[in-house]
């Protein structure tokens, strides 16, 4: 039996940066991970590559229907499908590398295989490996970071082929004819428009009456109208009823929830993108005496700590959004905890990313949370049609909008829907986790020309004085 300090259960963002964090405060650190590649579902089969084929199908997008007009005329473009998915898988070896890399550096220890409780001793807890090579440690402390896995419809059933998860959809062998998608969520969409810049023909059938029903409706509302216009189609307010198989193509059987009417969509291949769940799939979690809850999830107190002493949760297993930056986050805070240190996370202030082009993102309440609500408070947006720099890009779409309280001005929420609002949101995030106000915003200079004079503007326009329009 192997004697450590922190067994981390998981090696996803949530998880191997926890182990760093906890190895730099002095622990000796072992990490589990059932792949063959540190990184979790983020960086093998998620956020990583995920982003990369976005982003090479953008640049196959832009070549096809703007260079023209910068300027710079091309002839004969070509998709290569099989090395787009190439680089796809070295992005992903070289980051997965890199985390591997990184626990040298720190000395801690990767336990390759499938962890799972095996009770306790004393104050101590022992988890069994099953790998290649089997091994048992026992550690004061544990974290639980495993993460989440794509859910399974009981009517659509995944063969890999056909009806397939996110996880396939980043490897398809050609571009399909027709892609339904069933889901009008983060993933859904992203993937949804990898396909259709590459030549798909793509129908995203959403259960709610407005896809990305978490966020701002007005952002959404933009967003979905450009999407429209790049070609992808929309059934919301609609329930995907089952699916058959007829020769080769997929029949999807989907009915309208207002008027009940039934309709078939014959296509080439389904993704079903209706969410993920927690996964604590063989933990054994009733060897330390815990239990997940309905939904899967792990619960825990405010310092991460199950009702068992000395096990932590962190990440997709316990309440929150499913995020990989917010698991980072409550991984640090976890381990400084056990180290004694005062770790804290902010939940009003973890934003949100949809990848599609143009971006969306997001932090804090949104217009129609506070209206439900019935909280008092003020908000002002700015097009990015009126800002220098989208003009020269040539990236207009979009806009931002600022909410803020109406007596104190504290920042409420921002939102936005335009070119780089990945890159953008972090300015709003930083003033929302000092408490600052539109006003501090509005009055901080802001570089020209720059898409963040957008948030300036937005910022102005809390007090109805923009400047640019």
């Amino acid at each position: 039996m192997e004697q450590f300090d922190l067994i981390v259960i998981g090696s996803g963002p949530g998880g191997y940066v926890a182990a760093i964090r906890a190895a730099q405060l002095g622990m000796k650190v072992v990490c589990v991970e059932k792949r063959n590649a540190l990184g979790g579902t983020c960086l093998n089969v998620g956020c990583i590559p995920s982003k990369a084929l976005l982003d090479s199908s953008e640049h196959y997008t832009i070549a096809q229907n703007k260079f023209q007009k910068h300027g710079i005329d091309i002839s004969g473009i070509k998709l290569n499908l099989s090395q787009m998915i190439t680089r796809k898988n070295d992005v992903v070896k070289q980051l997965t590398q890199g985390v591997a890399g990184l626990f040298k550096k720190n000395k801690i220890d990767w336990a390759q295989g499938l962890g799972k409780f095996a009770g306790t001793e004393g104050d101590q807890k022992i988890v069994e490996v099953d790998g290649e090579k089997k091994r048992t440690l026992k550690a004061p402390k544990v974290l639980i970071a495993t993460g989440s896995e794509v859910i399974e419809l009981p009517f659509l059933k995944f063969d890999g082929k056909k009806i397939i998860s996110s996880t396939e959809a980043l490897n398809l062998p050609e571009v399909p004819g027709h892609l339904v998608v069933i889901g009008g969520g983060v993933i859904g969409l992203e993937l949804g428009s990898v396909w259709k810049r590459l030549g798909s023909k793509v129908t995203v059938v959403e259960f709610a009456d407005r896809i990305l029903n978490i966020m701002d409706s007005q952002i959404v509302a933009e967003a979905q109208k450009s999407l429209v216009k790049q070609g992808l189609e929309f059934k919301t307010n609609t329930q995907c009823t089952g699916a058959k198989l007829n020769g080769n193509k997929v029949q999807v059987e989907v009915m309208d929830r207002g008027t009940q009417a039934k309709e078939t969509i014959e296509c080439d291949v389904v993704l079903v993108a209706t969410g993920r769940r927690p996964y604590t799939d063989g933990l054994a979690l009733e060897k330390v005496g815990l239990k997940a809850d309905e939904k899967g999830r792990i619960d825990i107190n405010d310092h991460f700590e199950t009702k068992v002493k000395g096990v932590y949760a962190i990440g997709d297993v316990v309440r929150g959004a499913m995020l990989a930056h917010k698991a980072e986050e409550e991984g640090i805070a976890a381990v400084e905890i056990m180290a004694g240190q005062a770790g804290h996370v902010n939940y009003n202030s973890i934003p949100w990313v949809v990848y599609t082009w143009p971006e969306i993102a997001g932090v804090g309440a949104s217009e129609d949370e506070l209206k439900q609500k019935g909280a008092a408070y003020k908000s002002g947006s700015f097009p990015f049609m009126a800002n220098g720099r989208a003009i020269a890009m040539g990236e207009t779409e979009g806009l931002v909008k600022i909410i803020a309280d109406a007596k104190t001005d504290r920042v409420l929420g921002v939102h936005i829907f335009g070119p780089r609002a990945s890159d953008m949101i972090i300015e709003a995030v930083t003033v929302m986790e000092y408490g600052g106000s539109s006003e501090d915003i509005a009055r901080t200079c802001h570089p020209h020309p720059t898409l963040s004079e957008v948030v300036k503007e937005a910022a102005l326009a809390v007090a109805n004085r923009r400047i640019h329009l």
